[in-house]
């Protein structure tokens, strides 16, 4: 049995509590920490076992019992926290992105490697265990489609965030579309080698007034030759709009939205289908679980998450030359960064 804590009981902190709980009878939890632990929040967490229940994360790191951490505090605190746990000789999920620095990131790296004790290092980019994606990389990986020539992604929420929210997350490269860049590398089995990111303010005036873009679109080339493309949207307003496609010399594999049914329904009035799944979380919570199953597993045995540190910083890479390729209206090298 692995004993693991978590450091952030908001939103995604709940969500692996909820995910372990449920679905992964390896792992243990034995506290959850917040400094702005809600009351109702603690409560739900002591009816649920999670025994301990701490406004300091530093208790969390303190307990010898406590063998990983899973980090899903705010985005700032991410690469503090791992170099705390790598110091602390924990294991570690840390959810996305692990900072918005390469630096900081390659301070974590480093200190990973320098760390006495081989310890796990997994990065929360869950859509890698979504059924429909894994899918879509296992034909790829088969050479079902030949060799890979062309990438799309689709990435559209259902509505966009606070522009408070746009100020400070790094903009829609980092806390949005970095998922999409990382989906790139992943179905084609490709490096991605040059960009060029283009984005508008149609959708919230506010976002824009915050700095940034809530319509955008990425070209990119891969390191085999092969093109991609990703489009973008704060705002759908039909639901949460996921889809992709590769392209390749033997044929091309595509994944639709997921929704409640696949019914369609015809009659003299028309013909009508189920609108997607409503935001990220009913989408995506299988992926999850995935995951943190999979974060276990590896510490168990002793093996590399499919999802490391390198995939984290090569992410981050990508957001920043995004950033750059709109700000300066310019295809971006990778290796400018």
């Amino acid at each position: 049995m692995i004993n693991v804590g978590i450091i952030g009981a908001g939103r995604i902190g709940q969500v692996h509590a909820k995910s372990i709980l449920s679905g992964v009878p390896q792992a243990h939890i034995l506290a959850i920490a917040d400094p702005y632990m809600k009351p109702a929040v603690a409560e739900w967490a002591k009816a649920s076992g999670i025994e301990n229940v701490y406004t300091d994360y530093k208790k969390i790191l303190e307990d010898e019992r406590i063998d990983a951490v899973l980090i899903c505090a705010s985005t700032n605190l991410h690469a503090q926290l791992s170099l705390e746990a790598i110091a602390a000789g924990k294991h570690i999920f840390c959810e996305k992105p692990i900072d918005q620095s390469v630096e900081k990131i390659e301070e974590v790296k480093a200190a990973l490697a320098a760390s006495p004790k081989k310890l796990i290092y997994q990065v929360g980019f869950n859509r890698r265990y979504d059924h429909n994606y894994r899918a879509m990389r296992d034909a790829v990986a088969a050479g079902k489609i030949g060799e890979v020539q062309y990438v799309r992604v689709s990435s559209r929420d259902p509505e966009p965030p606070p522009a408070e929210y746009a100020a400070v997350s790094g903009g829609i490269f980092m806390d949005m579309m970095i998922h999409d860049l990382d989906m790139v590398r992943y179905l084609s089995g490709q490096e991605v080698v040059e960009l060029y990111a283009q984005g508008a303010c149609l959708i919230d005036p506010a976002i824009g007034e915050a700095g940034d873009v809530d319509t955008a679109t990425v070209t990119l080339k891969l390191s085999n030759g092969a093109l991609a493309t990703i489009d973008g949207s704060r705002k759908a307003v039909y639901g949460y709009d996921q889809r992709g496609e590769v392209f390749g010399s033997k044929g091309c594999v595509v994944n639709a939205n997921d929704s409640n049914s696949n019914i369609v329904i015809s009659t003299v009035d028309g013909v009508t289908a189920e609108k997607p799944l409503w935001f990220f979380l009913e989408r995506y919570m299988g992926s999850y679980q995935a995951e943190v199953r999979e974060f276990i597993d590896c510490i168990i045995q002793g093996k590399e998450p499919r999802v490391g540190i390198e995939d984290g910083l090569v992410s981050i890479k990508l957001a920043l030359a995004c950033s750059k390729s709109l700000r300066e209206d310019r295809p971006v090298r990778v290796d400018e960064l």
